[in-house]
Parts: C-alpha cells; structure tokens; sequence
C-alpha cells in the first residue's frame, strides 16, 4: 500500500503530470529575471567572494565550510549513479536538459540561500540554523507551512536520501568487492555515527577536507579520458545537442524522456530549489557580513556540482562506447564505463568515488534534517539521539533495499519539499530582490557590505539578536554624531 501511494504521488510530481518540472523551470526563469540573470552577469563575483571565505566565528562555520557542506550533500550519487540512470532512460539528451536546469538552478540556488542566511537563529548551543522552514515561519508567518516542510525534510534527507546513498555505496562495493550488502551498511553507518555526533562544525569541518581532494580527483580523471578521445569531443556534443530535442533517428520519440530525466536527476544532484542548501547557507558567518554574499557561495556550488562534476561522469559514460538498453541502472554503468577507459582499474576508482561522494552526502543529509530539530523545540540530547538512531537504523535499511524502491522515496520526498519551498521563496521574492540591490548598491558606492535592517524592506521579521544588533549599533553611531 505504501509503495502504491509513493507511485502515485510521484506520477502526479514527476511522472504524467510532471508538475515539477514545470515549476522549476517557472522558478529558474522567474529568479533569472527578477535577479537581472545574476548567475550570468556576476559570474566572476561568484569566485571572487570566496576571497575570505575561510573566515568564521563562535557562532557559525565559515563560508568555505558552508560551500563544502553543501557540496557533501549535492555531490554524491546523483553525480555518478544519478547521471548513468539519466542517460540510461533518456539517452545522451538528458545531459544537454541537466546543463539547462543547471544554469536556471543557480538563481534559484541563489535566492533561496539569500533567504536561508537571512531569517536564521540562534539554537541552545548558540550556532547559527536556518532553512525553509525557518524563513518559511518568519518571513511568511505560516508556522503549518513550515511545519509541513520541516516533516517533508525529515522524510526525504533524514532518512531516504541517506538510505539511497547507503544502496548505492553497496552496490558499487559488492560489484567490485563482492561483498554483502548489509556488512556495507553497518559499516556505513558506524563511520557516519562517529562524525555527525560532532555536530554541524565536525560535519563541517569533514566536508571542507575531503571534498576539494575527491572532487579536483575526478575532474582530473575525466581531462584524462577528455583528452586521450579529444577527436571524438565534437561530435559528442552534437549528439547531445541534437538528441536533446529528438532530432536524432536513436533520439526520435525520446523527445520528453530526454526532458524529464535531464530535469530529475538534475535537480536531484544540484538540489537548487529543494530547499536543501539552505540549511548549510544558514550555519555560515559570511564575509562580507551581508546574506547575499552566501547567495553567491551556493550559486557556486549548483555550478560546480553539475556543470563541472556531472559533465565529468557525462563525458566518460558517453566517450565509452558501452551500449545502453533504456532501462533503469546505477552506478554499474559508470563502473563499465570507466572500465571501457583505464581496464580493471576503473571499477576500483568508481567503487572508491562512490564511496566517497555518497559518504559526504550521508553526513550532510544528517545536518540538514537536524537544523529542524530546533523548529520543534528538540535540539537537545534526548531529541538528537532519537533522531540519530532513526537516521543510522535507515542508512543499514538502504543498503541492502531494492534500488527502486529507495529512489521512489527519494523522488518523492524531494518533490514534495520542492513544492513548498518554491511557493515560499516565490512569495519572497520581493525581499530577496531588496537584499541583492542593497549589496550591490553598498558594492558600487565603496561603502563597507554589511546588512543592517535600516537599509533594506524586508518580510516578517528577523532574529533580533543576530541582524538587529547591526542596526541597533547604526542608529547608536547616528545618534552620537
């Protein structure tokens, strides 16, 4: 009965009514035009305010660490397993309509990590949370609407995602090791225990160090393989271009399956407009000390993780020459692939990759459903052990689950939170937009970029002992002279 209703909700978001996919292209555009197309016109800026972006206090973690936060989560499967299913089902089209939702996500991206760092709070421990949620309750004032968010979050990266991670480091380990499934997931489990149990800042702190190494790893690889098959590159990307819109005879007819798996698993890689990253956007102190500086941190990250990681597995499955049979598949295609390259080796390197990238994203996932904990007045211990102990219970599950029915979870607990977040920072919009012409006014004008709720109209309120405190101390200096 369950499976049954998952199918069915899915059908509605993904499947014939593909509602969802509509209404990320809506957003995509909508913010492209609200923001002025600020993913393309401040493109350098992007890399530029990473400048001091190792910089954090007692309060949150750094905007590095946030960025590397938000990379454990996005870089995981849906970079390897993600982009083999997405080819696999729609064929070489799909990648052309990731690149697409891509460009479109980062100001999607963009919008929601401003909002996220804008309406944060203090918890019990006194570091920075935020999310949905959060400006959902603040910026909105619909606590039931936050509350359904917060309950979507709780299903989709407390618990599925990191099952669905779990599934695919168990396949790619007993592919390549042959070993069973269920030993992965303690494993898997007992490592992730240890780190989470740190906290936001060790989560933190994990990210920063092992995502910069395995993703710089795996760029290098595929330049490799780039450049040994460099006479086959052109017409690649013809082909990807033309079977993006059915012009070619393998492509005919796969017009809307190239469309809708291109748009799914690239949303389900980059999560712009899922309401995820908001979460690690949220925990930074940035610098500048203004919200759309972690606008552009996030924007960086949809970037990096599809425009660069996924074009990465892209390039490798399609210069392989392995056959595809429309069926749904996983990480075994990017293994074969990879053997197709470098021989026995690669299915060692992709079993390693995997390992890797779905790991951070476990951990991640972890964070962000516990930066909710907070909204219902459990971030304390008995709250977390509680939650710690569903979340571990789910990665063992996952990993020895079908990987159909852990990826219909996932899809939808990843509409449904889509959904909601959406229609948030939509209705948000105008607050979003106030905050970007302030940084930029400030910026142009050589005033120091610093936010302060004087300057800016804002929906709903703040937290008044995080932004106000900048504008108490304002209104101190003007009073003084």
């Amino acid at each position: 009965m369950i499976e049954s209703l998952v199918n069915t909700i899915n059908n509605i978001l993904w499947g014939q009514g593909q509602i969802l996919i509509y209404l990320l292209l809506f957003a995509g555009f909508w913010f492209s035009v609200k923001l002025k197309f600020v993913q393309i016109r401040h493109f350098g800026y992007m890399f530029a305010v990473m400048k001091n972006s190792t910089q954090s206090d007692q309060s949150g973690i750094s905007s590095f660490q946030a960025l590397c936060t938000g990379l454990s989560a996005r870089v995981g499967t849906g970079n390897l397993a993600g982009v083999a299913m997405a080819i696999s089902l729609g064929g070489s089209g799909a990648v052309f309509w990731m690149w697409v939702i891509a460009l479109l996500g980062m100001a999607t991206g963009f919008a929601e990590s401003v909002l996220g760092q804008l309406y944060k709070v203090k918890d019990q421990n006194n570091e920075f949370r935020g999310g949905p949620a959060y400006y959902i309750r603040q910026g909105l004032g619909n606590p039931w609407l936050a509350v359904t968010f917060a309950v979507c979050l709780f299903l989709g990266y407390g618990f599925s995602f990191s099952a669905m991670q779990a599934n695919t480091i168990a396949e790619a380990l007993n592919n390549t090791f042959a070993i069973t499934p269920v030993y992965s997931g303690v494993v898997i489990a007992i490592i992730a225990g240890i780190i989470v149990m740190g906290g936001l800042r060790s989560i933190a702190r994990f990210a920063e160090k092992v995502v910069p190494v395995m993703g710089l790893a795996f760029v290098g690889l595929a330049l490799i393989v780039t450049v040994i098959n460099i006479e086959l590159i052109p017409a690649m990307i013809q082909d990807i271009v033309l079977s993006a819109f059915g012009l070619t005879e393998a492509a005919a007819g796969a017009f809307g399956a190239a469309i809708k798996n291109g748009i799914q698993r690239g949303l389900y890689s980059n999560e712009a407009g899922a309401g995820s990253v908001p979460h690690a956007a949220a925990g930074a102190s940035p610098v500048p000390n203004h919200p759309v500086a972690q606008g552009y941190v996030q924007m960086l990250g949809v970037f990096f993780d599809t425009m660069v990681l996924c074009t990465c597995t892209a390039v490798i499955i399609l210069l392989s020459g392995i056959q595809l049979n429309g069926e749904m598949a996983g990480i075994s295609i990017t293994q074969e692939a990879m053997t197709a390259h470098i021989g026995g080796a690669g299915t060692y390197f992709v079993a390693g990759a995997i390992t890797l990238f779905a790991f951070t994203s476990v951990v991640a996932n972890y964070a962000y459903a516990e930066s909710n904990l907070h909204l219902f007045k459990l971030d304390h211990k008995a709250g977390r052990l509680a939650y710690t102990a569903v979340y571990l219970l789910m990665v063992i599950w996952g990993a020895s689950a079908s990987l159909k029915q852990v990826w219909s979870l996932a899809d939808m607990a990843l509409g449904l939170m889509t959904l909601v977040n959406i229609y948030a920072i939509v209705q948000l919009t105008p607050t979003i937009v106030s905050l970007t012409k302030d940084y930029w006014h400030k910026r142009a004008s050589g005033q120091k970029i610093e936010f302060s709720v004087a300057d800016v109209d804002i929906q709903g309120q703040t937290s008044a002992d995080i932004w106000q405190r900048c504008d108490s101390d304002k209104k101190h200096l003007k009073n003084n002279g």
